[in-house]
């Protein structure tokens, strides 16, 4: 498939991707994630001829329109969405492979200055969350998902599921849904429960000696075991 062909691609996706979308006059003014990656084609295709220098000012130009900073040296597939795109981030070495789809404020950058590969590769079919910071040479497998604000620093296994900061996976197993943010777990919320509840019982001990503890203790436990089955799940 030749440029031309791939911007083509670019263009119909969106209709695809986002229900929102009701006319192509709302593609033009309305969806510059989509326009970020267009102009990654044009600035790519000159970076690869070795004019770099046109091609960081393509995307110096799309980053003032758009607010999205792809790299021009970076690899990016075919179909992939970014869906209203403020404060996206890819860099350099980042490598994102077809049918991808990346929320607003998403990171792929990298954790150190030495050169070669430091930024992430995003397989097939992945869908990162809002806000998610994905960072160093990781592989985010096929089929993944990634939490909304997740920090990510680990490889993420295919077809799983990961929330947190740092990230953990927390489901594995194909999702039919895209990411549905509102069904995914508070592990911060159950490690906070348990950690209130666990200085609570400590209190009551040394005010009133109560020698009750084993019963409010072993009811402790399973809220701490809820805890540890929402992240091995």
């Amino acid at each position: 498939m030749n440029l031309f062909q791939t911007i083509k691609e670019d263009f119909t996706i969106v209709f695809k991707n986002d229900p929102a979308i009701k006319s192509k006059l709302e593609f033009f003014f309305n969806y510059p994630g989509v326009w970020s990656i267009i102009n990654y084609r044009i600035a790519n295709w000159f970076y690869k001829k070795n004019f770099r220098v046109i091609a960081r000012i393509i995307m110096g130009f799309s980053q003032a329109l758009t607010n999205v900073d792809i790299h021009p040296a970076c690899t990016i597939g075919r179909r992939v969405f970014i869906d209203h795109g403020f404060g996206v981030v890819i860099g350099e070495t980042a490598e994102i492979e077809d049918d991808v789809l990346i929320y607003q404020g998403v990171t792929l950058g990298g954790v150190t200055l030495d050169k070669g590969k430091r930024h992430p590769t995003i397989k097939k079919n992945v869908v990162i969350g809002a806000g998610a910071k994905i960072l160093g040479n990781i592989i985010i497998g096929e089929n993944a998902k990634i939490g909304a604000n997740s920090v990510v620093v680990k490889n993420v296994p295919n077809d799983s599921t990961a929330v947190g900061i740092p990230a953990k996976v927390i489901k594995s197993g194909k999702c039919k849904i895209h990411l549905g943010h509102n069904r995914l777990p508070d592990i911060d919320k159950q490690m906070f429960d348990y950690l209130f509840k666990r200085v609570a019982i400590l209190e009551h001990i040394l005010e009133k000696n109560n020698h009750e503890i084993t019963v409010k203790d072993k009811e402790l436990e399973e809220v701490y075991d809820a805890f540890i089955k929402a992240m091995k799940d």
